[in-house]
């Protein structure tokens, strides 16, 4: 018997009444319903997180207004975009409510914004600063994966939220360092201009000094001419006294000493004379080196009691010399009269005594004043050195800060607040959740139909094994029955995923092809396990595809799979069969989905020699298990 004709034999045998037709259409159906199914139900559950019922608690009570800013609750602000965004179900409820509706899961999870949101938030611009909370409340008995989701959410709003105050806080900063700037220009600029001012002075004070010099070398010259005229005052008055203890003598040579008397009289009247005009002297030279008025009428007042000692001094001398020369006329007057003359004379020397002693008076004050007009232009000059490296310090601190407009800064403010943006670049995309677990669940739907089409499909004929026909086109033909049937179920399958969910396909023949080859060799290695082993060995291909659901990779890596879990990833056909059709549905690798499609012929080609060697021995041998029923039946 050819293979063709043991194939018709079989498919005759299962069309043979309605219930067989009813039972075979059913099996080719597992996979289509179990694949379709459950990847309709998990097409792109995250277009549908606007219908998860959230409860959002508001308690904020906000901030008060203060001179620097305005009330404010952050809390509502976050709910009004948090319910416009509308990426949940938002249920605006109170703490009450919340717990009762986690409780009988109307909610899935609830957040909470504490009563002192804002005010922490606010807090960074305190003294003691501290961190907001958002507080997020779950329950797994509601749902494990709610909750994972839950706490997603929470880490997008605290980014927000962060990124907003982050925003906020960088732009009061930066406002704060524009203003700390301007005033240190400001600040500059007025350095710059005590800078100037104070070389005007140092050049004033420089004039000054001269003048003052000036001074002190004129009120040492009259004092010295001062000290001369007391000294010879006091000779005056020591001869006045002796002409009156002479007055007898004085008579024999009064014309002598009415010469002398005429001579004195005429060198004290020109002192006295020359006063008025030194004082005019003294003050306009004071006026033109800059001495204030004020200072001027102190030195002249000064000056004034010795110039009226000098005047009342002239008066007396030459009271004398009329006397002297009234001696002349009459030398009995000349003894009358010389104690007068010696009075006279020693009010004369102690008034010339006084107006040397106010001269070197004047004569000190003026050095005095020379000197600390001295010391202030070194003062100045340290005033102008301190404040060039005032000017040059400011200048430079501002120059230091960026001069930047609003719209700078508030970009500024921005990129502080969010320094890293996310750029995302995928060399395969699987379109959606659903085209995801595609190539897993299209695997396990492989398997899944095999294993049901077994069920009915008998896995060699018996008649032909009975009548010593050929093992390899008996294992053949025991092996492309279901294979045939295994291939329509793909192709079912397929239809589903491409059409009715549209899960996007680079290469749709292609992943066509990797479903019909996963099935050609689930096909193989369930035959050769009931060859062999008959009912255990399709229980065993149950525990293969437990084994292979959980080794496959198909929802997490498989790195995170405990150490066995992990090297039976290597070693079982599934995880090739998802890898492989990976490739193809996501514009992958096709070198390595060649790789993986070796594999899978290895798989198939060893389970059809083994199944093949199983049948050559059935054909010579005959065991007791081939006589006694099965244990599973």
């Amino acid at each position: 018997m050819k293979i063709p004709q043991m194939i018709a034999a079989e498919f005759r045998r299962l069309f043979s009444t309605r219930m067989s037709v009813i039972a075979l259409i059913a099996l080719v159906a597992v996979p289509v319903l179990y694949g379709g199914l459950y990847l309709w139900a998990n097409q792109d559950p995250y277009a549908k997180l606007n219908e998860v019922p959230v409860a959002l608690v508001v308690a904020d009570e906000g901030t008060a207004a203060t001179e620097d800013s305005p009330a404010r609750n952050v809390g509502d602000e976050v709910a009004d975009e948090l319910i416009a965004d509308g990426t949940f179900d938002w249920h605006e409820v109170s703490a009450e409510q919340a717990a009762d509706g986690l409780t009988d899961s109307t909610y899935d999870f609830v957040i909470t914004l504490p009563a002192d949101f804002s005010e922490a938030l606010a807090s960074i611009q305190t003294d003691e600063p501290r961190q907001a909370e958002i507080i997020l409340e779950t329950s797994d008995a509601n749902s494990y994966l709610a909750g994972t989701i839950g706490e997603q959410a929470v880490k997008t709003i605290r980014t927000t939220v962060a990124e907003q105050v982050g925003r906020e806080a960088a732009s009061l900063l930066l406002d704060s360092i524009s203003t700390i700037r301007g005033k240190l220009v400001e600040a500059a600029d007025g350095a710059q201009q005590l800078v100037d001012g104070t070389s005007t002075a140092i050049d004033g004070a420089s004039q000054l000094g001269d003048g003052a010099t000036q001074l002190a070398d004129g009120n040492a010259a009259l004092a010295s001419g001062t000290q001369q005229l007391a000294s010879g005052t006091r000779q005056l008055a020591d001869g006045s006294a002796t002409l009156a203890d002479g007055a007898q003598q004085v008579a024999d040579g009064n014309a002598q000493l009415a010469a002398s008397a005429d001579r004195v009289g005429s060198a004290v009247g020109e002192a006295a004379a020359s006063v008025p005009q030194a004082r005019a002297e003294i003050q306009a030279r004071l006026a033109a080196a800059g001495v204030d008025q004020a200072t001027i009428d102190d030195v002249l007042s000064r000056l004034d009691p010795l110039a009226d000692d000098i005047a009342t001094g002239n008066d007396r001398v030459q009271e004398v010399v009329g006397q002297i020369d009234r001696l002349a006329d009459g030398a009995a007057q000349v003894a009358d009269g010389s104690a007068d003359l010696a009075a006279g004379a020693a009010t004369a020397a102690d008034g010339a005594d006084a107006a040397a002693a106010g001269a070197a008076a004047a004569a000190s004050g003026a050095a005095t004043l020379r000197d600390g007009i001295g010391t202030l232009g070194d003062g100045l000059g340290q005033l102008e050195t301190g404040g060039e490296t005032l000017q040059s310090g400011l200048a430079d601190g501002a120059a230091q800060i960026p001069d930047s407009d609003q719209a700078t800064r508030d970009a500024q403010a921005k990129t502080i607040a969010d320094p890293v943006s996310l750029e995302t670049d995928a060399l395969t995309e699987a379109g959606n959740y659903g085209a995801g677990l595609a190539p897993f669940f299209a695997a396990l739907a492989g398997w899944i139909g095999i294993y049901a089409l077994f069920l009915i499909v008998k896995p060699i004929s018996r008649r032909a094994v009975t009548a010593l026909h050929s093992p390899i086109r008996v294992t053949l033909a025991g092996w492309l029955t279901p294979g045939i049937l295994g291939a329509v179920q793909m192709i079912g399958l397929f239809t589903v995923l491409a059409v009715t969910l549209g899960f996007p396909m680079t290469h749709p023949l292609g992943t066509l092809g990797v479903m019909v080859l996963a099935s050609a060799t689930y096909a193989a290695i369930i035959l050769a396990l009931n060859v062999w082993l008959g009912s255990v060995g399709q229980f065993l291909g149950l525990v293969l595809m437990v084994l292979q659901l959980v080794t496959a990779g198909g929802t997490f890596p498989w790195q995170t799979l405990p150490a066995p879990l992990a090297a039976l990833h290597h070693v079982l056909p599934m995880g090739y069969v998802v890898d492989m059709m990976r490739q193809f549905m996501y514009g992958g690798d096709l070198g390595r989905a060649a790789s993986d499609g070796l594999v899978l012929l290895a798989w198939m080609l060893g389970a059809l020699v083994l199944a093949a060697i199983g049948v050559t021995r059935m054909t010579h041998f005959r065991t007791l298990r081939d006589l006694q029923p099965s244990l599973i039946g």
